[in-house]
Order: structure tokens, then C-alpha cells, then sequence
């Protein structure tokens, strides 16, 4: 019988104001849009959910908690409501939970440029540190992103493991319930359990699932009936509260799981516990998947004209962002970075795309297009600005 491994990623994108061709108002960040939704969520979800965790941990110290939060989540925190940081640092405080590190603004750094996405972890740890004093071991790409070549820069920045998602393609045959390695044999695969995980993520509250309602005892039930060494359940801390809301029983379904797999002889474990577990073979990986929507691959940013325009514009302005030395401008342009923003322009239909489209503030993936698309140009015309004034002292 296998333990199980949870893992809940914490990510709040900043919403982007309406920006016109003619605005020279530099700052395109919502303010307001974001407060509202941010402080909407941490009522519905961080803030019951997190102090559920601790309550469940006094009665049942063996459970283990994982987590990732976004650098721009803690940002949002900071400024909305630092009560929430509280929170997760006083479950963190319980030696219950432990911290993966990601991309500072859960982007797709990876995408554009080596040297960008280590310079966004770096600032992730650094930010983990400030906040937690802890170092993580083990690594989750933005959305799950993951390849053999990533695999291997996990590694050589000090990983011993990463998370992917338990995909059939790259599986075959094999359970994604065991730890694997890449080919290179240079660091851990945890492969995330879509099926089990999907099941509270998706379709816990759907009233046409042939499995509704589910209960704890029910899915403590089929946790025990799987073989190997780890479920990973992996999935968005967002679930609680916010995807399912209170009123389907995801809270009282949690309260009740870790009492009813505890009964069934199930054990919980930290990512660095399953990172810990020898592997049992090798997943080979060339080209890059995810665990966004149905295809585990690119196309939910990168999938369509507009989606590869607006990146190709945004990958082409680093050189002259950075040498601008301007914090700023490199922060704005690292936010236009974030992953949400390609999601609000994708044409596709994708089974998760409701979860998206609930936080998405667009009428349609044109105007968001639109939208991105003069925030750049703005943001470019900026650079360009900045770059000029750096030259003049010295044609003097």
C-alpha cells in the first residue's frame, strides 16, 4: 500500500488593466481588480482551508502537506493581506509542511531563456527564505512544465527532484505511483496521480459524475486499492473553497480524509520524503509536457497566432529590458512573463478551461490579445526611453 503525497500549488496572477493604444499610464497592473479577488479568495480559501491543516495536525501529527507559492502571490499577500502569510507560516511552524521552489512569477521563463528562468528560481528561493527560512529540494516548473533537458537544469541547480505530471504518453504501461528518474539519471520524477487528483480538483462537486458524491471513506477506499510506493496528489490549493466552494462539502470531505486513510493503514508523505524513494526506471521525456488541459502540452499558451506573436514580442525585448538596469521595467516586463496571461488569449477548448476562464476578466481571447498587446507596446516604448536617457552622458 502506498503513501500519499499532497502537494497544492498557491498562485494568485496580477490581473492586467485595460490598456488603450493612446494610454501613457505606465501602470498597467488592476489594483483594485486584484485586491477584490485576492482578498475573495483568501476568505473562501488560504485562511479556512491553511487553518483547517493546522487543527487537522494537532490530532493527527503524521499528516504532511507540500506546497509551492508563487513570488507574485506573496507580493499580493504582502500588500492586500498579510494575514494569510501568517496563516501558512503558522502550519509551516507545525514541521507538518514543506516548500517546493518554482518560478518567481509563474512564467514561462524556461521558454525564453536559460539565464532568465535561473535568475526567476533564484528569486523564488530567496523569497522562501524571507518567509519560511527553508531551502527546498525539490522543483515544480510553472503548470508542471516539464522535459528531459529541464530535468536535467533542475538538477544541475541543486534539485534532487521535480515534478511532473503521470502521463500515459510518456508512462506506457507504467504506474505514475512509483518514483522515476530522467535519462540522464541526474534527478527524481514525482509523477502527479491526474486521475486521483482530478477527482477532487474536477469532479467532486459534478453531479453527473457517475462517482457523486464522493466521500472521504470512499476515496481513502481507493487510495488503499492502489499498488506502489507514492500517490502524488497534486493539485491547486484553489480547490478548497474557491473551485469547489463550501457549500459542495470539500471542507468537510477534508477534515474527514486523513482520519479515514489513516484507518486504512495509509501513510502521508513530504515531497522530500518521496523524493527520498529509490526510483524504479526511467521516463523518458524529449519534448516538453505540462499539466495544463487535456493535450499535456504548449498549446494552452502557445497554441495559436496571437498566443505566439505576443511571446515571440515579449521573449525579443529582454536584452534591451535588462540593460536598462531599471527594477521597475524588469519586474513589469517578468509579470507580462506570468502564464494566466497566455491562457486569457487561447482559442481551444480544454477540459480544465473553466477554472481559467472563472478568474479570467476578458469578454474573449481577442480582447485579451488586444489588451497584452498595447500594454507591451507601451511597455517597450518605455525601454526604448529609458535606454536613450542611459546614452546620453556619455555622447557628452
Amino acid at each position: 500500500m502506498p503513501n500519499v503525497t499532497f502537494y497544492f500549488e498557491v498562485h494568485q496572477p496580477y490581473r492586467l488593466r485595460r490598456v488603450f493604444s493612446f494610454d501613457k499610464n505606465q501602470n498597467f497592473i488592476d489594483t483594485d481588480r486584484n485586491r477584490a479577488v485576492f482578498g475573495k479568495v483568501a476568505d473562501k480559501c488560504y485562511i479556512p482551508m491553511t487553518k483547517m491543516l493546522v487543527d487537522l495536525n494537532k490530532e493527527y501529527p503524521e499528516l504532511k502537506t507540500s506546497f509551492s507559492f508563487t513570488g507574485i502571490f506573496f507580493e499580493q499577500a504582502e500588500e492586500f493581506r498579510p494575514d494569510v502569510i501568517n496563516v501558512f507560516q503558522e502550519l509551516f511552524d507545525t514541521g507538518s509542511m514543506e516548500i517546493l521552489d518554482e518560478t518567481y512569477y509563474h512564467s514561462l521563463a524556461y521558454l525564453i531563456d536559460r539565464d532568465e528562468f535561473e535568475d526567476q528560481v533564484k528569486l523564488h528561493r530567496e523569497a522562501i527564505h524571507r518567509y519560511f527560512k527553508f531551502k527546498p529540494t525539490v522543483f515544480r516548473n510553472t503548470e508542471a512544465m516539464y522535459s528531459n533537458d529541464i530535468a536535467s537544469l533542475a538538477a544541475k541547480m541543486g534539485y534532487k527532484a521535480i515534478v511532473a505530471e503521470g502521463w500515459e504518453k510518456s508512462l506506457g504501461w507504467r504506474s505514475p505511483n512509483y518514483v522515476y528518474t530522467d535519462p540522464g539519471r541526474k534527478i527524481n520524477l514525482l509523477l502527479r496521480n491526474y486521475k486521483l487528483s482530478d477527482d477532487i480538483s474536477f469532479r467532486f462537486s459534478s453531479h453527473g459524475w457517475k462517482e457523486y458524491p464522493l466521500t472521504s471513506e470512499k476515496y481513502a477506499g481507493w487510495l488503499a486499492d492502489n499498488e506502489g510506493d507514492t500517490v502524488n496528489l497534486f493539485m491547486d490549493y484553489e480547490t478548497f473553497g474557491e473551485h469547489q466552494w463550501k457549500d459542495t462539502g470539500i471542507f468537510d470531505f477534508f477534515r474527514a480524509l486523513p482520519g479515514d486513510m489513516i484507518k486504512k493503514g495509509i501513510g502521508f508523505n513530504k515531497v522530500s520524503d518521496t523524493a527520498a524513494v529509490k526510483p524504479v526506471g526511467i521516463v523518458d521525456v524529449p519534448d516538453i509536457m505540462s499539466w495544463a488541459d487535456v493535450d499535456r502540452d504548449l498549446t494552452a499558451w502557445l497554441g495559436n497566432r496571437m498566443q505566439n506573436a505576443a511571446f515571440e514580442k515579449l521573449k525579443g525585448m529582454r536584452k534591451d529590458v535588462l540593460q536598462t538596469e531599471d527594477k521597475d521595467i524588469i519586474s513589469e516586463w517578468r509579470v507580462l512573463q506570468t502564464s494566466d496571461n497566455f491562457y486569457y488569449m487561447c482559442t481551444k477548448w480544454f477540459a480544465d478551461g473553466d477554472v481559467h476562464k472563472y478568474f479570467n476578466a476578458y469578454d474573449s481571447p481577442y480582447v485579451a490579445y488586444i489588451n497584452y498587446m498595447n500594454i507591451i507596446s507601451d511597455l517597450d516604448r518605455r525601454v526604448k526611453s529609458a535606454l536613450e536617457l542611459r546614452r546620453k552622458p556619455a555622447d557628452i
